[in-house]
């Protein structure tokens, strides 16, 4: 069992992207105080911030239907008994993996951007048809069914 290690799949994964706040106005990875910080948080060395943005960045677009060129990190494995290890250490190696694990998996089409244009908030969608569209359905969805119905009552 691993102890001093990212969890990657999913949950890392979100978290990562959603450095960026699109509706706050608001990105962890610009700064390097505050990039260190999270990643403190999250478990893994921060690494080269810019190589981050990048992985961010491509990530977002990937997961939100777009073709995207990912930056080459640099992932090693190890094997145990019964068991074969992605090993990260920087905060875009472990995205990156992250990343493989949820495809290896056929998941990595559960995580998904938010359809609000002023949200664009990280989600792993866990509905059973995989059809989620907005973030919280209280807020963002919300918001859009209101727009909607606006929208028709004036047209």
């Amino acid at each position: 069992m691993r102890t001093n290690a990212p969890e990657l799949g999913g949950d890392f994964l979100v978290a990562f992207l959603n450095t960026l706040d699109v509706e706050d106005g608001t990105d962890r990875l610009v700064d390097d105080a505050d990039f260190a910080a999270w990643s403190r948080e999250h478990g893994v060395e921060s690494g080269d911030r810019e190589e981050a943005l990048r992985v961010r960045d491509a990530l977002r677009a990937i997961v939100d239907g777009e073709e995207a060129s990912l930056p080459a990190v640099e992932l090693t494995t190890s094997c145990g008994e019964h068991a074969v290890e992605l090993r990260a250490r920087t905060a875009a190696e472990a995205a990156v993996a992250s990343s493989v694990v949820l495809s290896i998996q056929g998941r990595l089409r559960r995580v998904k951007l938010c359809g609000g244009e002023d949200c664009r908030w990280a989600f792993y969608d866990e509905s059973r048809n995989g059809s989620r569209q907005w973030c919280s359905m209280e807020v963002c969805g919300n918001r859009q069914k209101a727009r909607t119905y606006r929208a028709k009552r004036e047209g």
